[in-house]
């Protein structure tokens, strides 16, 4: 499609789910919102969508992705995950530090970061390791990482806990001089070894070694005083159990600064859907139970949970084709985010657009310090716009997804809302529900960023 000078006129579209308005998009920012949209003067020549029946938000942002690269390109790379995360609504992800090599160097995250650049489909922020290689034993270059091209603020270890209550306070201290946060993958491996799946009751009918509740619950516990002590960010990520939610809600009240989110996935699934022992239903945390579930959502509608994150793992088919107990944990996740979000917490009545909003980008962006993302659609304001259609349906088919992932816990599953358009820095990655062609910066705009 022509950028037509990079002017679009959204017509008739509901604002937060609100009342139809239009907006006009010039130049990277809302020109103007309202019944004077189209007659704007910018408005002239503009490439008319007409948006009726559709809902506009900002575009979502991930705090949890891996997208894999470097090193593991046979699972994802930096260009397909990116075009799963515009197909699903994204205008912005966090890319884990557990790549081959690990992103726990400037040159590391700064390679991520130029990679996200030249796909263009949406922002890529790298997160930065907590420590050296993912080992838990010294600090990664927290600093250097923060001072470099990608800007990075957020650290985590995902994927292995920082176990070590010394080094945890450390980092936690050393991120509050650029006003970073520490993400913690909340697992006491000791209670873990050898874990399989939730532990109870399912557990114990199938003879799978369990993963109890008090290995997330005593880390979170322990991590949200230690953040109060030395008075620095937390985020929890992929909260999973009813008593992980009490424990952060515990600790906000208190006002200890803790954010935390949940996955799609564990707003819907539970461990019963291991009794088929489909290795696609293999993830970590584990699948809890239906109260764990209640919980969490219940959480997420009043606030104790933060944000939704996706979590999206990608992994070749040999690795989750195979028996349970060899194959490896983790699900696809950013082009079902909004779909999942949408049939557990709106069309249940515990959130409307305007929340979904709030839970997917702008308490997102808040927490990734990203300053473009998550805003109003306001005049003025950059446009990272999403138009969903709320009432469409779709039935989830991994083969046809862009990410190179098939391992879909909700294949052949039929779900609600579908993104018509995604529009990145004004730029319309998506139309008609299809992806259209990246956002490329200018020479100059390219190298005042460098």
């Amino acid at each position: 499609m022509a950028d037509n000078n990079g002017t679009y006129l959204i017509r008739g579209a509901a604002i937060l789910g609100g009342d139809a308005e239009d907006l006009l998009i010039r130049d990277g920012v809302i020109a103007a919102r309202g019944a004077g949209a189209a007659t704007h003067a910018d408005a002239e020549g503009a490439t008319v969508i007409e948006a009726a029946g559709l809902v506009a938000l900002p575009g979502m942002v991930d705090v949890h992705t891996h997208l894999r690269e470097p090193g593991r390109e046979d699972a994802e790379t930096v260009e397909t995950g990116t075009r799963a995360a515009a197909l699903g609504g994204f205008t912005a992800v966090h890319a884990m530090a557990n790549s081959n090599p690990v992103a726990d160097t400037a040159g590391v995250v700064e390679q991520v970061h130029s990679l996200g650049r030249a796909a263009g489909w949406v922002d890529v922020r790298p997160v930065g390791a907590v420590t050296v290689g993912l080992a838990g034993e010294q600090l990664a270059e927290l600093g250097a990482m923060a001072d470099s091209r990608a800007r990075v603020r957020m650290f985590s270890d995902d994927g292995i806990c920082v176990h070590d209550p010394v080094l945890m306070r450390r980092a936690l201290e050393y991120v509050k001089a650029f006003d970073g946060v520490v993400a913690q993958h909340a697992q006491e491996p000791r209670l873990t070894a050898g874990a399989q799946m939730n532990e109870g009751a399912v557990s114990a009918v199938l003879g799978l070694t369990g993963w109890p509740a008090v290995a997330e619950e005593s880390i979170i516990a322990r991590d949200v005083l230690l953040a109060q002590h030395v008075d620095s960010r937390l985020h929890v990520c992929h909260v999973s159990t009813a008593g992980s939610v009490e424990i952060i809600r515990w600790a906000k009240e208190r006002g200890i600064n803790v954010t935390a989110e949940v996955t799609p996935h564990h707003l819907l699934l539970t461990d019963d859907l291991v009794r088929s022992y489909n290795p696609v239903y293999k993830v970590n945390p584990p699948l809890r139970t239906d109260a764990d579930v209640q919980a969490l959502r219940a959480g997420l509608a009043d606030g104790t949970i933060d944000v939704v994150g996706t979590d999206h793992a990608p992994h070749p088919s040999e690795h989750k084709e195979c028996e349970w107990a060899q194959a490896a944990m983790g699900m696809t996740g950013l082009e079902t985010a909004l779909s999942v979000v949408q049939h557990t917490m709106i069309e249940t009545g515990l959130m409307t657009w305007a929340d979904f909003a709030r839970v997917t980008s702008t308490a997102a962006a808040r927490i990734g310090r990203l300053a473009d993302q998550g805003r109003p659609l306001d005049a003025g304001e950059p446009a990272n716009i999403i138009l969903v259609d709320p009432a469409a349906r779709w039935t989830v088919d991994p083969a046809k997804m862009a990410t190179m992932g098939r391992n879909s816990p909700f294949a052949g599953l039929e779900l609600p809302g579908k993104v018509v358009a995604t529009f990145y820095k004004g730029h319309p990655t998506v139309l008609d529900g299809k992806l259209n062609t990246p956002y490329r910066e200018s020479a100059a705009a390219a190298a005042g960023a460098a």
